[in-house]
């Protein structure tokens, strides 16, 4: 063979190997549709670069690719009463306290965590790893509380890359082996200044605040621990719960610190992608929408609340008072409404929507205003395309969400659980007029959107490394592997103390003894004089 043909031999080889795409199974049961939105465009991404996905989901995803094979393991009527009765009560209670929310939210976790594991226990995805002739390279696991997924990676004897629509917080610490920092680094629903001057109050509430989330934490892995014994707890090959953790080679979290904040040191396991379900060009609009948006010669405005609460859930006396306001402003309002039957009323500058294409409906010039509940989605696109927001937060990580932004100064914040006409219009008008905000958020695209790599780039790059490179095991953090003592150097502490003790006890015992010598001697000299004056007196 000649030189020129051993080298063309060589470079096809390459590229038929490169072009080989690797088996990924991606568990994303929870069935939250703001969670799947996130999670659904990371599988995207792998499925249009060459990657086969086998996507396990709750629910049916809006993200379809011919590389994507769905196994839809769906809510029944009786789980899809309970989950929309839970959200309609969480709707319907202050929950701007952050950790009193999150503990009163355990009914709904409850319900996540029995379907989550309704889902492990299913006949199609055993037989994913029970069938022999299946074969993965990666297993991708879209995160929720729901650790105890993470051994079917076990089952299969592969690596994990865990993919969660949140951004990082306390949970992921024991997964990644990751610091935790509360002098600086604020809990979730916390905030601190940005010039660093942390007070002593806030370093005390940040302190109270993530000790309870800890104990939330514990609460959530106990949980995890028990459903995890009984899906796997009579196989011998599976290693302990404390155990599957040190299978995760990294975490694709959905933000972007070095924009957002907050700066805090992280493991190399920590990837951000920030904004990946927002498409680099938008798709083109449905034409009535369009068309309304095109002849909004005022601005346009999206008023959407997410895709767990639906207009049915809310008091129906706030949704009249919203609609009073809307239809009396000269810009043109997409309201997102899921019965079209039965909208609050009619109004010629309000479209209703069953379903609205969010982002790009963001990305159109004439939307001035987004009216949102302060998801953590919505808030990254409407960061994205620079509009400001008027954030109704509801429950979980809303409030402080809300909170954030409001401090960023992208826009305004108010409850939707005391909603009223007048307060309602005067944020709406003092955003749309007040420039202040728009240029603010503008400002925040630009420096969000400047980065080394896309975060679909960012994606594929990593999770083709862990592929590459079996797992990447030297990513992960010597604390994954360390018990709480001696990752604490506890035993260290220990040591120094007795050590202390010693030098101390010794210490004592030397002085003892020389003041019983000083004693000593100072008696032997009275009694010598007392023995020489009586000499002398015979």
């Amino acid at each position: 063979m000649s030189p020129y043909a051993l080298c063309f031999f060589i470079f096809g080889s390459f590229l038929i190997s490169q072009s080989q795409g690797a088996n990924i199974l991606a568990i994303f049961s929870c069935p939250s549709p703001s969670h799947l939105i996130i999670e659904m465009s990371m599988a995207k991404v792998l499925a249009e670069n060459g990657h086969n996905v086998t996507v396990v989901t709750t629910l049916k995803p809006h993200v379809t690719h011919k590389n994507i094979k769905v196994i839809l393991i769906a809510l029944t009527v009786e789980e899809q009463q309970s989950w929309t009765n839970t959200i309609t009560s969480l709707t319907q209670t202050d929950n701007t306290d952050f950790v009193a929310a999150m503990f009163r939210g355990r009914s709904l976790f409850k319900q996540m965590f029995e379907k989550n594991r309704d889902v492990m226990k299913d006949p199609r995805v055993k037989n994913l790893y029970e069938n022999k002739d299946n074969k993965f390279d990666l297993v991708m696991i879209g995160y929720f509380l729901n650790n105890f997924q993470i051994g079917i990676a076990q089952k299969l004897k592969v690596p994990v890359v865990v993919a969660t629509s949140m951004f990082q917080w306390d949970m992921f610490n024991s997964m990644l082996g990751n610091p935790t920092e509360v002098s600086y680094v604020p809990s979730m629903g916390m905030q601190f200044e940005k010039d660093g001057k942390i007070s002593f109050i806030q370093r005390l509430s940040n302190f109270v605040s993530s000790s309870f989330l800890r104990i939330f934490v514990y609460l959530i892995e106990q949980d995890n621990a028990e459903i995890y014994d009984e899906l796997y707890g009579d196989d011998p090959t599976m290693p302990e719960y404390e155990e599957i953790n040190k299978n995760v080679s990294l975490v694709l979290f959905n933000s972007y610190a070095i924009s957002e904040g907050p700066i805090r040191p992280n493991v190399p396991g920590v990837i951000e992608v920030g904004g990946i379900q927002v498409k680099e060009k938008p798709d083109k609009l449905p034409k009535e929408i369009n068309e309304f948006l095109t002849n909004a010669t005022d601005g346009a405005i999206l008023l959407s609340l997410g895709s767990n609460i639906q207009g049915s859930f809310l008091n129906p006396e706030t949704v009249q008072k919203m609609f009073t306001v809307l239809s009396s402003l000269k810009q043109r309002v997409i309201w997102k409404w899921e019965d079209l039957n039965n909208t609050p009323g009619k109004s010629a500058n309000i479209l209703f929507s069953k379903w609205v294409p969010q982002d790009d409906i963001l990305a159109h010039p004439n939307v001035i205003l987004f009216i949102n509940h302060a998801g953590r989605g919505g808030i990254t696109e409407s960061q994205y395309h620079g509009k400001p927001m008027l954030s109704l937060p509801v429950f979980g990580d809303q409030p402080g969400n809300a909170d954030k932004m409001v401090y960023e100064g992208f826009g305004l914040s108010m409850s939707l659980l005391t909603l009223e006409e007048k307060p309602f219009r005067d944020n709406i008008l003092e955003i749309i007029e007040n420039p202040k905000y728009t240029q603010k958020v503008r400002d925040f695209s630009k420096l969000f959107r400047d980065r080394p790599l896309t975060a679909r780039q960012t994606v594929l790059y990593w999770t083709e490394y862990v592929l590459r490179h079996h797992g990447a095991p030297h990513l992960q953090s010597p604390l994954l592997h360390m018990n709480f003592i001696a990752a604490n150097n506890l035993d260290i502490y220990a040591v120094l103390l007795c050590a202390l003790i010693a030098v101390l006890f010794i210490n004592k015992l030397i002085v003892q003894c020389i003041c019983r010598k000083l004693a000593g001697s100072k008696k032997k000299g009275t009694t010598a004089k007392k023995n020489n004056k009586l000499k002398k007196n015979e």
